[in-house]
C-alpha cells in the first residue's frame, strides 16, 4: 500500500501478440476471463508533454484476485512508452497502476513534484484520463495513474466480478471500442 497513492490496482504487460498472450494466461495460468478490445479508441495522446500521433492499441484486461492484469499490443509506430519498453526490454511487465476517481490532478502534481516525468498520457473516448510517469532514480519503475471516472470504474468492477466466479468458459470476451467523442 502506498501512503500517497493507495493500493496498486494493475500490472500492465507489453506484448507482440496479444491473442497468444491471452491464450497463455488463461490456459497455463488459469487467469480470466479476458475483456478484449482490438482497438481501444484513444482520442487524445501526448508523448513527453507534446501532442503526438495516437497509438493504435489493443488491450485485454482480466483480474487475478484484486489485481488487474493488462495486456497491451501497439499496432502502429506512433511514439509511446509501450514501444519504448518493447525496444528496450522486449515483452514483459511494463508498469504498475494506481487508480483514482477524483484525485487525478492532485496525484499527478504529487508525482511531478517528486521528480517524476510524464512519459505519455491520454484519454480513451469519454472514459477517464491516464498518464505514465518515469523517475530517473528508478528507471525500471514505470507508474501509471488512471482516472476511473466516466464509466471506467464500473467497467473495471465488471471485469473483477467476472473473474471471481469464472469457470474457464468463454475465456476471451470481445468488447467494442468506445465511440469517439462526438460520435453517436
Amino acid at each position: 500500500m502506498s501512503r500517497f497513492l493507495g493500493g496498486a490496482r494493475q500490472v500492465g504487460f507489453v506484448v507482440h501478440d496479444i491473442e497468444a498472450a491471452m491464450a497463455h494466461w488463461h490456459r497455463v495460468l488459469g487467469v480470466g476471463p479476458w475483456f478484449y478490445k482490438e482497438d481501444v479508441g484513444t482520442t487524445e495522446f501526448s508523448y513527453y508533454g507534446k501532442l503526438s500521433a495516437i497509438p493504435r492499441l489493443s488491450i485485454a484486461l482480466a483480474n487475478s484476485g484484486d489485481l488487474q492484469i493488462e495486456l497491451i499490443q501497439q499496432r502502429n509506430d506512433a511514439p509511446s512508452l509501450y514501444l519504448d519498453s518493447l525496444r528496450r526490454s522486449g515483452e514483459g511487465a511494463q508498469h504498475i497502476a494506481w487508480w483514482t476517481e477524483d484525485r487525478f490532478d492532485i496525484l499527478a502534481r504529487q508525482l511531478l513534484d517528486a521528480g517524476y516525468v510524464e512519459g505519455h498520457a491520454g484519454r480513451m473516448g469519454q472514459r477517464g484520463r491516464f498518464a505514465y510517469y518515469l523517475h530517473p532514480d528508478l528507471p525500471s519503475g514505470m507508474v501509471e495513474l488512471s482516472e476511473t471516472s466516466g464509466g471506467k470504474g464500473e467497467y473495471f468492477q465488471k471485469i473483477a466480478a467476472a473473474s471471481r466466479d469464472w469457470d474457464g468458459r468463454e475465456p476471451v470476451r470481445v468488447m467494442s471500442a468506445a465511440p469517439a467523442a462526438g460520435a453517436s
